[in-house]
């Protein structure tokens, strides 16, 4: 009974989880897309012939820096046990595109999906729209003041980045009587890479820091829910439902993080070989008892190794005894020899499987970077077909070089390169403005001079015709006294003075010299300005520029497509890069255990040759009781520490594991079985099928700051 609850709960609380988080890791975000990658999945998988089809379900989450859910791709993988035709399949996704073979599908109007599977497993993915089971936040504090991510980059301080997992998948479930919200108990794993030249003094809660020199690998655990389905206090048993992380930080960025959740530990706990609440308060009982024990028993080593070190020379009988033993300690390092025989054969077959792996990573990683460069290839004819001239686009330069355009297109931008560019052509033309303008202001200045030399050129020809002044003259005219032919001849005389050379050139004259003062050219200067900026306002409004700023905010929408399209194969173009390298290192890693297995074998030669020799060892021995006096002397130093470390960690472990549980043991056994039931009840994200049995598990990767 012991080993039952002892197991559950271990497995409830941690160990289990960092195994889980390892398979998985290496294949985050590496798309299920590839065929080959599936062909090797499925080589490794056996199938049983006696189940029927089961659905394995990975739900990958594109996350901003805050945790915020961007985008949900789901990969599913039917495995066809029996070889059947069909198989029948319920799901939600849209989308849905056959990523392992050629098998096609029909759609029923209840979501079911028919599969034409030829005795085939299925590989498939798609997208959803839908709430998550675990809902992931993460914040940032800088120096102990809440920040938003982007704040963040490039500032140095102490840093805090919290994950809170908020479970959301529950069922109801009847415990004595009364309904109570069971979570679905999912073990939740954060794992965050960090720079040592960026951060220092890293600390987390609720998990592990492994350094190799360069970088910190930061592992966190949380079991949101679990806390609430076994009804503990807080004060005796805190089941974390965050990870946090703090930091001394300088000049900061943080890559991407990824974080895993699975229900499948919880769902193996084996409740059926609990029992009653009352067997479980006697195995508690028996523990304390057992620790007791083990106490005194540690005390009477002392005791014992004190009086045998007074009495060492009753050992000399227990030699022949020893020698008894070594006899069949040969015996078992025959075996071992035997074992380590069959580890070596096992070694070699694990490498050189992982070596044919291995070998095809570069036309696995070939053919993905070829169907990338296409894929450029056709953006870059999309935008030349739009009239948009770009730098070759590349693997490399794609994101930024796209960013550009997108930028180039925006509305306001487009604005200012038309207004630039009209501009531009206006003041090409300012000096054909500015001769019109100047040969206008012209014509009205000569108008004007005219008009003074002619007021002169009349006063002098009226003085003298009739001895008068402009003035007296008119008031002559308008009297009477000056009769019509004079008036004729004056104006005949005026006329001809007018159109005398002398009279013309200084008309010119003054013109010209008009022309050259400070104010006439001030004048010129603001007519030609204000008629440049007319021009300019009448091309800015012409259809041509308007059906410009038109057609950039179109062309704008179709870049920010293409480049999702193009961000979405380069996710998995990366994720297939870290999977065929993980490949590799897992390669190395078989190679050198093979080695180690024939390290080892040869050791097991030579040992089951040295235990041969350990015969006369002992029987040297017994001349050596000297030395074995001293050892004595030694093993009782020991087994005093020995019998104070007990007793520590009964103060400090095993009695704070008693008084948790001792007397609050109500409902224990009958919430783990409920939250073992839920487990197992909750499948698939994507679906509800009864049909298929099933697992999931969910990847979030948040995006990387700086």
């Amino acid at each position: 009974m012991k080993k039952s609850i002892t197991k559950a709960i271990a497995v409830s609380l941690c160990a289990a989880v960092a195994v889980s988080g390892v398979v998985y890791t290496s294949y985050a975000f590496s798309s299920d897309t590839d065929k080959t990658h599936q062909e090797q999945k499925t080589s490794v998988t056996a199938k049983d012939e006696n189940n029927a089809p089961s659905k394995d379900e990975m739900v990958y989450v594109l996350s901003g820096a805050d945790g915020g859910v961007k985008k949900i791709i789901v990969s599913d993988w039917i495995k066809n046990a029996l070889a059947s035709n069909t198989i029948n399949d319920k799901t939600e996704l849209t989308d849905i595109e056959n990523v392992g073979g050629n098998e096609s599908y029909t759609s029923e109007s209840d979501n079911t999906v028919i599969w034409d599977a030829q005795g085939n497993d299925i590989y498939y993915q798609g997208n959803i729209q839908k709430e998550l089971p675990i809902d992931m936040s993460v914040t940032y504090k800088l120096d102990g003041k809440e920040v938003p991510p982007s704040e963040l980059i490039g500032k140095s301080g102490k840093v805090t980045i919290r994950y809170d997992y908020t479970n959301k998948q529950y069922e109801y479930i009847e415990i004595n009587g009364k309904k109570e919200k069971i979570y679905v108990p999912f073990a939740v794993l954060t794992g965050v890479v960090l720079d040592n030249d960026v951060f220092r003094n890293v600390e987390v809660t609720g998990g592990k820091l492994l350094n190799d020199g360069s970088r910190t690998a930061v592992v966190g655990v949380a079991l949101p829910g679990l806390q609430e389905n076994l009804a503990l206090p807080d004060d005796k048993l805190d089941i974390p439902d965050y990870v946090e992380i703090t930091a001394d930080v300088k000049n900061f960025e943080l890559g991407m993080t990824l974080t895993i959740a699975t229900n499948q530990l919880f769902s193996e706990i084996d409740t059926d070989s609990f029992s009653s609440v009352d067997s479980l308060n006697g195995s508690m009982g028996e523990l304390k008892d057992a620790m007791s024990q083990l106490l005194d028993g540690s005390s009477q080593l002392y005791d014992g190794l004190s009086a045998l070190l007074e009495s060492s020379k009753e050992l000399v009988a227990g030699i022949n005894k020893l020698s008894d033993g070594a006899e069949k300690l040969k015996t078992g390092i025959g075996d071992l020899d035997s074992g380590a025989f069959e580890l070596q054969t096992g070694a070699k077959q694990l490498s050189d499987g992982l070596n044919t792996l291995t070998d095809k990573n570069d036309s696995l990683n070939g053919g993905a970077k070829q169907v990338f460069e296409t894929l450029l290839t056709t953006a870059n004819t999309q935008l030349k077909a739009a009239g948009l001239e770009v730098s070759k686009l590349t693997i490399d330069n794609y994101d930024k070089v796209l960013n550009n355009v997108i930028a180039s297109l925006d509305k306001s931008a487009v604005y200012e390169k038309a207004l630039s560019t009209v501009k531009a052509a206006v003041e090409e033309k300012r000096p054909y403005i500015e001769q019109q303008v100047t040969s206008t202001v012209k014509e009205q200045v000569k108008v004007k001079v005219t008009q003074s030399v002619e007021e002169s050129v009349t006063e002098q020809v009226i003085a003298s015709a009739v001895k008068m002044d402009k003035e007296s003259y008119d008031a002559a005219v308008q009297s009477g006294i000056v009769d019509k032919n004079t008036q004729a001849a004056i104006k005949q005389a005026i006329d001809n003075q007018m159109k005398s050379s002398d009279v013309l050139k200084l008309i010119d004259s003054k013109t010209n010299e008009q022309m050259q003062s400070d104010s006439i050219k001030k004048t010129v200067e603001q007519n030609t300005e204000a008629q440049v900026q007319k021009a300019i306002s009448d091309n800015m409004s012409s259809k041509e520029v308007q059906a410009q700023l038109s057609a950039a905010s179109e062309g704008a929408k179709s870049v920010i497509s293409l480049k999702a399209s193009l961000d979405s194969y380069n996710a998995f173009y990366l994720g297939l890069k870290s999977y065929t390298d993980g490949v590799s290192q897992a390669a190395a890693g078989a190679n050198k255990l093979k080695s180690g297995t024939d390290e080892l074998k040869n050791g097991t030669n030579q040992l089951n040759a040295g235990a041969a020799e350990l015969k006369k060892g002992v029987d040297t021995l017994k001349g050596s009781m000297p030395a074995l006096t001293d050892g004595i002397t030694q093993l009782k130093d020991g087994s005093k520490k020995l019998s104070e470390g007990l007793k520590e960690f009964n103060d400090k472990g095993i009695q704070k594991l008693i008084d948790a549980f001792d007397g609050d043991l109500n409902g224990l056994v009958t919430r783990l079985r409920a939250t073992k039931d839920v487990s197992k009840n909750y499948k698939s994200f994507s679906s509800e099928s009864k049909e298929i049995d099933g697992q999931v598990k969910f990847i979030y990767r948040t995006e990387p700051i700086g």
